[in-house]
């Protein structure tokens, strides 16, 4: 009775349970399709902003930039970058949980030894020696270890794909700090340069103050303003030796500030190719790895769910004994056995349901992180295509403007000099030069951050096939 009891239980858990074994996980488009709000579209292509020749470009996007020392920057980066190294470990712990994972759908062998030895009085002794080879192997009906190897191979995958964007992350801010360096470094050079302009300012006030063409206001107002632009070398020279330092410490050197840099830009790389497949954003390896995790999640729920059903194992065990009770007794010295087991969760307190009911809001959290990613990276693409024609426009004005403030200073200066015009109107036109040069230098190196940027966001260079 009992045992038609247990077989009636038996059955009905498969009844119910039964079609909740492992499913394969949906496709990333289906996941990206699912994880978006309703009426969220994708663009079959990101719109063109440009409307210029477009020029052949080159399979890796830093070899673009046609700077041999910036490629040489990035190489030095790979190599040694200890963050770098850091997530390469996370892949090779990933991989061990696969091993571990996958190892329960293969038997467990054991071998068992004991030796004894009793004495009794002075010269009766017994001696005793027995080992067993035991093998166990719980047959994965429902597959709950099989959805348990593939989350943790998609967890693997998603390590991979996360060092990947490690990799192309490292390599942008490589080239991004390279280039900063270069602008503070060309800024420094500026710095000097207005020191030197407004010690020639002071000169000739001093001189025409020595024969009362000016007063002592212009000669404290020279003064100040030599003092200011002192002032500012220092800051300059300061940011300088930051900027080096942190390009140092990504290189894995000491930082020293004492890495040689470019004295110049690079030429901003040719332009962007008209109509970009929005298919780019979809090597992107940190979206990669938000939809492995995805299937990890769904494996994992699928896991939960099979605990829920019986389970079966077989056992056996083989071994033999020498001593000298069996000698004496005839018993003989080996055995040997077989055997299977049948274990049915009937009642767990709700553990084996909360465990399904956390796995699916895991499943679910995964799955509107990996929609608000691909959000937030279609909106990088746009922002950094967007700024591409307006930061180029914005240095052509900046140009013009720098040009023309040079202009009106050198001016005013002759003027100054010739006792046409006041000391203030030529440090007015002499700050209005500094401060135009100072936002050109800068704007210059914004254009190439940001074409950085936009390889960043997509993924790569701007073919599907090449990285």
């Amino acid at each position: 009775m009992r045992a038609r009891t247990l077989l009636s239980l038996f059955a009905v858990s498969l009844a119910i349970l039964g079609c909740e074994s492992t499913s394969p996980p949906p496709k990333a488009q289906d996941s990206l399709s699912k994880s978006l709000p309703k009426g969220t579209t994708l663009p079959d292509s990101f719109a063109s902003r440009l409307s210029v020749e477009v020029q052949p470009l080159q399979a890796k996007w830093v070899t673009t930039f046609r700077d041999p020392r910036l490629e040489a920057i990035v190489d030095e980066a790979l190599r040694n970058n200890l963050n770098l190294r850091s997530a390469s470990l996370q892949v090779e712990s990933a991989a061990g949980l696969i091993t571990q994972a996958s190892s329960q759908m293969k038997p467990v062998i054991a071998a068992a030894g004991e030796g004894t030895q009793q004495s009794f009085g002075s010269s009766t002794s017994s001696n005793a020696l027995q080992g067993a080879l035991s093998v166990s192997w719980e047959l994965d009906i429902w597959g709950r270890i099989r959805a348990e190897t593939a989350a943790a191979e998609a967890q693997y995958e998603a390590s991979v794909a996360d060092y990947e964007y490690a990799r192309l992350s490292l390599k942008a801010n490589a080239a991004k700090s390279w280039f900063l360096a270069v602008e503070t470094n060309l800024q420094l050079a500026f710095a000097k340069e207005v020191v030197g302009l407004y010690e020639k300012t002071l000169d000739i006030v001093s001189t025409k103050y020595e024969f009362g063409d000016v007063g002592m206001r212009e000669v404290h107002l020279a003064r100040a303003d030599l003092a200011s632009a002192k002032e500012r070398l220092r800051q300059v020279d300061g940011a300088n030796q930051i900027a080096l330092r942190s390009l140092e410490i990504l290189l894995g050197r000491y930082p020293s500030a004492e890495l040689e840099v470019s004295r110049d830009f690079v030429a901003v790389p040719p332009p962007v190719p008209v109509g970009l497949p929005s298919e780019l954003i979809e090597r992107r390896p940190d979206l990669i790895a938000a939809e492995r995790r995805v299937a990890a999640a769904f494996d994992l729920t699928q896991s939960a769910r099979a605990a829920r059903l019986p389970s079966i194992g077989l056992t056996g065990a083989a071994g033999g004994v020498n001593s000298q009770l069996t000698d004496l007794l005839g018993t003989g010295d080996q055995f040997w056995s077989l055997g299977a087991n049948f274990l049915a969760p009937l009642f767990t307190g709700g553990a084996l349901e909360a465990q399904v009911e956390i796995s699916t809001a895991q499943q679910e959290a995964a799955l509107a992180a990996f929609g608000q990613r691909a959000l937030v990276a279609l909106g990088e693409v746009e922002t950094a295509l967007s700024n591409e024609s307006l930061l180029r426009e914005r240095e052509e004005l900046l140009q013009s403007v720098m040009d023309d403030n040079r202009n009106a200073f050198e001016l005013a200066q002759a003027q100054f000099e010739a006792g046409s015009i006041e000391l203030l109107d030529v440090l007015q036109m002499q700050a209005r030069f500094v401060n135009s040069k100072v936002a050109l230098i800068n704007m210059r190196n914004a254009r190439l951050a940001e074409r950085i940027n936009l390889h960043l966001s997509l993924g790569g260079d701007f073919d599907a096939a090449r990285y």
